[in-house]
């Protein structure tokens, strides 16, 4: 089994992509590829950091019950040793009934891993007494002997030559009981199952169980802390040793001081620390000679354990279990090596694993970054959201493949602001053609309505009045004569209605030309008679008011919309025609300081035969047949008004848009 396995895996279906696992891992060994977290067993170090943090779930440990279970039917005597943190998570369980439970599940030996730790502690002290100037960084756990061989390669000849205590415990028990015995460990440590499969000490293990993956045997099995017999530990005998699953037990193991004043040996603990201390190491500001380093915050943290208690609990259930099994005077004297036990080598190697990621040239990371929107140092904000500490090493990672730039929120959120805005634009610009279909789909009913009605009026409507003309040529009474001149009034007014019906149902076609909009203003606006009290301003924005247009039909829409203006100021006002254009359209404007158009009638102003005028004074086509002249032309036709004097001003304004070319929309 290669020994850059990761023992982690990835529950897609549960993975929520908040990054939390990459911001706790220390190697940024989990690499983000279409959304989905996926660990990247070369630079993994099976810290187990993201099981822990990951609330979801969606980390779970590669488990190893069936290759335990299968050691255990072979019928090869096995042992097990029990990590030095059993303590902190069978709480409701004695020594003696765990014991008990062991021996049930088929293990003929159970021994405490302490043995080993006792004999690593006093290792460690004949190390630095023999070595008085020598450097070393702790090795007793995994995950940071895998982060030192991976990311800080050039530490490796610092790394202190012995080994775990997991491994000394397992050569404790060989010389003791055989070199056939089979070892299994069990504690709270995932990185353990990646130290049993290294190259430096493969095979000196036959198996890797957590906490959790212990409890679910019993469970299987059946096995419960009352039916079993108490039992006791198998030698080697273990002392101080237990203490090494606390932040700094090493060295309490050891009887080695942390003096603060000499400075000669330096603890640090947990994710961020242990790194941190590596890297000051490497820089040579830290003058100490043993850095002793956990990548947790002691043993009893551990990915593996399912405890519930809080940490300072857990060491509580530590400090009293070795109080109980150890006299003053053992804890005063330090570790002592049993004779049987002597000259056991715990010595071991290591090797670079380098996986450090090459930094991008200044050239690709301006690139990169400029992909996040962090085009200015400013930019770049180093929040952290990404689970990288600094937006350039997000870049770094994106680099290698190992991130993607989605992952930065502050870019994510800006691009989800620009699409919620053009979707904003595109939902208005899809309603205004929506209205604009029913609308059509409205004039197209209505005129064929029209058209119908207009074909069968207009025959009769020309008998009545060719007779009432005939008549008033030949009557000579009064009272008859102003009769018949009222039914031919009336008569004539019909007549004009189903002449206005027919235009609005007339499919016409546009007969563009080019055609100055200013000058057919102007020529057309001033032939029309206004009263006293209005007073007509042209007013021209643009040089270049030449559009291909049907000028026949701009004229009928320029006569609709004045004459609308002009009956909306009873009591005088100011009527303003202007022209504008860009380089692809050319705009009619006309404004009044009328009576404005209520807001409730703003949506009803372009339908057939809708009129706010009296009765007689209107037929409510004009400006439903300038919208299909507008729409014939491919152009838009808006409006703005104000009825509410309290508001502001009142009165309307039309703005008429036409391309300047014919094909233009």
């Amino acid at each position: 089994m290669p020994s850059n396995k990761s023992f982690v895996e990835t529950i897609k279906e549960r993975c929520r992509v908040c990054y939390t696992c990459v911001r706790e891992c220390p190697a940024k060994a989990i690499r983000i590829s279409d959304g989905q977290a996926e660990i990247i067993g070369q630079r993994c170090i099976n810290c187990g950091n993201c099981v822990r943090v990951c609330s979801q779930r969606a980390k779970q440990v590669v488990g190893s019950i069936e290759e335990v279970r299968a050691l255990l039917d072979s019928g090869a005597p096995t042992a097990v040793c029990l990590a030095p943190s059993f303590p902190a998570e069978f709480t409701d369980i004695s020594p003696e009934r765990l014991i008990g439970m062991l021996r049930r599940l088929g293990f003929s030996k159970v021994a405490e891993v302490a043995a080993g730790a006792d004999l690593v502690a006093d290792a460690y002290r004949k190390l630095l007494a023999k070595n008085d100037r020598a450097r070393y960084i702790a090795t007793t756990c995994p995950a940071v002997v895998a982060y030192v061989e991976r990311y800080h390669p050039q530490l490796v000849g610092h790394l202190a030559p012995i080994v775990s205590p997991m491994i000394a415990t397992a050569r404790c028990l060989r010389r003791l009981y055989g070199p056939e015995l089979r070892v299994v460990f069990v504690g709270p440590c995932i990185a353990k199952k990646q130290e049993s499969c290294t190259v430096h000490v493969g095979g000196e293990m036959d198996g890797v169980l957590t906490f959790v993956e212990l409890w679910q045997m019993f469970a299987e099995a059946g096995i419960r802390a009352d039916s079993v017999e108490p039992g006791e530990f198998d030698a080697p005998r273990a002392g101080s040793g237990a203490l090494f699953s606390i932040s700094r037990g090493l060295l309490q193991a050891a009887a080695i001081g942390e003096d603060l004043i000499a400075g000669q040996v330096i603890a640090a603990d947990g994710r961020a620390n242990f790194a941190d201390a590596i890297k000051e190491f490497e820089a040579g500001t830290m003058d100490a000679r043993l850095l002793e380093t956990l990548c947790c915050t002691g043993c009893i943290m551990g990915a593996g354990m399912s405890s519930t208690l809080p940490l300072f609990a857990r060491r509580a259930r530590i400090s009293e279990y070795v109080r109980a099994r150890l006299r003053p005077e053992d804890r005063r004297r330090g570790p002592a090596v049993p004779k049987e036990l002597e000259g056991l080598d715990l010595s071991r190697g290591f090797a670079p694993n380098d996986q450090r990621i090459p930094v991008p040239s200044p050239e690709e990371m301006t690139s990169i970054l400029a992909r996040m929107g962090k085009l200015k140092p400013e930019d770049e904000l180093n929040c952290g959201a990404c689970g990288y500490d600094t937006c350039r090493e997000h870049a770094t990672a994106i680099h290698r493949g190992l991130a993607e730039s989605e992952m930065c929120l502050p870019y994510t959120i800006d691009q989800l602001r620009k699409t919620v805005k053009e979707l904003g634009v595109s939902n208005e610009q899809l309603a205004k053609v929506q209205e604009a279909l029913m609308h059509t789909e409205k004039l197209a009913s209505m005129g064929q309505l029209a058209a119908g009605i207009a074909h069968e009026m207009n025959n009769p409507l020309g008998v009545v009045l060719m007779y009432a003309h005939l008549l008033l040529s030949d009557v000579r009474d009064a009272k008859l004569h102003e009769d018949l001149t009222l039914i031919a009034d009336q008569a004539d007014r019909c007549k004009k209605i189903v002449s206005g019906l027919l235009h609005f149902a007339r499919q016409n076609k546009i007969v563009p030309q080019p055609t100055d909009l200013r000058e057919l203003v102007e020529r057309n606006v001033k032939a029309i008679h206004f009263p006293a009290n209005i007073t007509v301003r042209f007013e021209h924005l643009a040089a270049d008011t030449v559009a291909e247009v049907d000028p026949d039909q701009v004229v009928q829409i320029l006569i609709n919309l004045v004459t609308n203006a002009q009956a909306a100021m009873p009591d005088g006002g100011t009527l303003t025609v202007r022209t504008d254009g860009d380089d692809r359209s050319v705009r009619l404007i006309v404004s009044d300081t009328g009576v404005g158009i209520p807001r409730e009638n703003l949506r009803k102003i372009f339908e057939p035969f809708f009129t706010t005028k009296q009765v007689g004074h209107g037929t409510g086509l004009g400006l439903s047949v300038t919208y299909g002249i507008v729409k014939m032309h491919r152009g838009d036709i808006r409006v703005e008004s104000n009825a509410n004097p309290a508001a502001g001003p009142t009165g309307a304004t039309f703005t008429v848009i036409l391309p300047r070319h014919e094909k233009e929309e």
